[in-house]
């Protein structure tokens, strides 16, 4: 017995699918434009790249927060952290995207003394 005591036909089937394979498709749409700030800045080699990503993921709780992962992606990251020399900096940056996965591109890291000069 199917809906409303009438038998399911092929079309109910095809109907059943057609959904499901609709809501797959919003969900994995969903996931993707989630992931999007992080993968971009792990893409440009941002010093906070792990930041960007965690709060492009946490952004489905309010809107906001993604849309300020998605922005912050996309700044140049300029960071002056007294700890370290830049050439420091750079080599901490390079790791730090490597372990996320992503590749180092040079003309994205912070440029050395010595480039600067020429």
């Amino acid at each position: 017995m199917g809906l409303l005591g009438q038998p399911l036909g092929y079309y109910d089937y095809l109907t059943f699918v057609a959904l499901i394979l609709i809501l797959a498709a919003v969900m994995g749409l969903f996931l993707f434009i989630m992931g999007l700030p992080g993968r971009i800045a792990i893409k440009r080699n941002h010093p906070h790249a792990e930041a960007v990503k965690i709060m492009g993921w946490m952004g489905f709780l309010a809107v906001v927060p993604w849309v300020h992962a998605f922005m912050w992606a996309f700044h140049d990251g300029m960071t002056v952290d007294i700890r370290r020399l830049p050439e420091d900096e750079r080599d901490a940056i390079r790791k730090e995207i490597e372990r996320l996965g992503g590749t180092v591109k040079e003309e994205y890291l912070p440029a050395s003394d010595e480039t600067r000069k020429s």
